[in-house]
């Protein structure tokens, strides 16, 4: 076999199991949550499809003709990996989602394996000699290597940016299907091309190791912070982004303007004093479920908090008492709205982060669609968004709202709303319901409190949106729309 050939099949195999591994875990998340357990699902199973792949072309190439190989091991991975995206919705929309798991190992594991056995009896065909074993064998393991950190760089930083994943996985499927084509009619210069062009895989993150934690959770360090001018608030700090402050003798004290403008909403849109059932997306200090408890007594409150370690803070260092009426569920945001009845709840409050962004698969159309599904006819969706100039997510995130909801309205500092290149940013608050909103009282309400924030709604926020995308589980380039200004990291306040 020509080294160009080689080169191009083991690059290109080895880049495709990317795709398929870090794909799924979009492609699963609206079902199991974007959760450290579903991740270590699908790396479980690429790694077990790997090691298997490795293992059984050695014995392929040993017991065969490695290059009628070949084209089966492309052509069967290809029309999988094409599929993937189907076999996945269809399971997760199934009854149950019994099948869900099975299939997710099918759809992993066989071009895992296949495309895995590839090395190997490349491996095997280009050893002419003995004293040349360590360089082959090096030289393409290297290469392998090299095109999945290669595939993953580019699928992260260009591809789900701009391509749905549905047509990531059939784009790949395609060209892994062309390129067994042209293993099978021997076209060696077509070979290389296809195979090459199967660099089209995964994104990648890296995580940093915290150090200076008060507790190490699943997800995070956190470290709760004194404050030194008064002995009874404390703030919560997760991986050095201040998420809450709490005064443990008076829950109706907000500090942080995000929090204030939320309690505004909520004053503006309900009588005073009448009792809410309301469900919390992400809990943090759970400083507003706290608020409405306090000011509102009768409410009920739910509250999905996907990180246990931040629940145990809650109740040994920020003095959160659970009881009838506040549950916290340590639970997925997403699929923990699933056990909500329809129109049960006034109020629903997305406050979930990952870092500084929100946990994408709660950003997109279906997800509101959830949402939209468990609030009465007059109930509000309040949210916290974190973004900075030009604002692209944020944008993205109140066109979304405006496919879902009749009514959407946002309320943010002057200069974030005033429009792009004008420096503005940090977190918005923005609301959505069915009913018209009460957008005096709550701008009425938020200059009560001096926050010193803008309301905007109607033509003036039709404007400010502009030609935004709408984000859909299928094409939500989140963590994309926020990269240019992640680095800022805005306290929540």
């Amino acid at each position: 076999m020509a080294p160009g050939v080689a080169t191009a099949l083991v690059f290109g195999s080895s880049a495709a199991v990317l795709v398929v591994e870090i794909v799924a875990l979009r492609l699963l998340a609206p079902y199991l949550g974007l959760t450290l357990e579903t991740s270590t699902l699908v790396i479980g199973l690429a790694l077990a499809a790997i090691a298997g792949g490795a293992w059984l072309g050695g014995r392929w190439a040993d017991e065969h003709d490695g290059r009628r190989l070949l084209a089966p091991l492309l052509l069967v991975s290809g029309a999988v990996v094409a599929a993937t995206p189907f076999l996945l919705r269809g399971a997760g929309a199934g009854v149950g989602g019994a099948f869900l798991l099975p299939v997710t190992a099918t759809a992993i594991g066989v071009p895992g394996v296949l495309l895995s056995a590839v090395t190997p009896i490349v491996t095997k065909l280009r050893l002419s000699t003995l004293d040349e074993t360590g360089a082959v064998v090096g030289r393409l393991s290297g290469l392998g290597t090299a095109g999945a950190i290669l595939g993953t760089v580019l699928t992260g930083f260009v591809l789900i940016s701009r391509v749905p994943v549905t047509w990531i996985m059939v784009g790949l499927g395609v060209l892994l299907v062309l390129g067994g084509v042209a293993v099978h009619v021997g076209s060696r210069r077509a070979v290389g091309a296809a195979a090459a062009a199967v660099v089209v895989v995964g994104g990648g993150a890296a995580a940093l190791s915290p150090s200076g934690c008060d507790v190490e959770t699943v997800y995070h360090c956190a470290v709760v912070v004194p404050d030194p001018d008064d002995p009874d608030v404390r703030v919560l700090v997760l991986d050095n982004l201040r998420h809450s402050s709490v005064d443990l003798a008076d829950p109706t004290a907000l500090e942080f303007a995000y929090v204030k403008a939320l309690a505004a909403a909520t004053e503006a849109e309900f009588p005073a004093g009448r009792p809410l059932r309301a469900h919390h997306l992400g809990g943090g200090g759970l400083t507003l479920p706290r608020y409405l408890a306090a000011e509102r007594p009768g409410t009920v409150s739910t509250v999905s908090e996907i990180d246990p370690g931040v629940v145990a803070v809650d109740e040994q260092r920020l003095g959160l008492v659970t009881g009838p009426d506040l549950r916290v569920r340590v639970e997925d945001a997403r699929v923990g709205l699933r056990s909500v009845p329809d129109g049960e709840l006034d109020l629903v409050v997305g406050d979930a982060f990952g870092g500084v962004s929100v946990p994408w698969h709660l950003t997109t159309r279906e997800a509101l669609e959830g949402v939209h599904r468990v609030l009465r006819p007059d109930g509000v969706y309040a949210a916290n968004l974190i973004d900075h100039d030009p604002l692209g997510f944020a944008r993205a995130e109140v066109e979304t709202l405006r496919t879902v909801f009749a009514h959407v309205a946002l309320a943010a500092t002057p200069d974030t709303v005033a429009g792009p290149g004008e420096g503005g940013g940090g977190n918005l608050v923005v609301l959505a319901s069915d009913a018209p909103l009460e957008v005096a009282a709550w701008r009425d309400r938020l200059a009560a409190r001096d926050v010193g924030w803008d309301v905007v709604d109607g033509a003036a926020l039709t404007a400010w949106v502009g030609d935004s995308p709408v984000l859909t589980d299928d094409y939500a380039p989140v963590d994309q729309l926020l990269t240019p200004y992640a680095r800022a990291t805005p306290a929540r306040r």
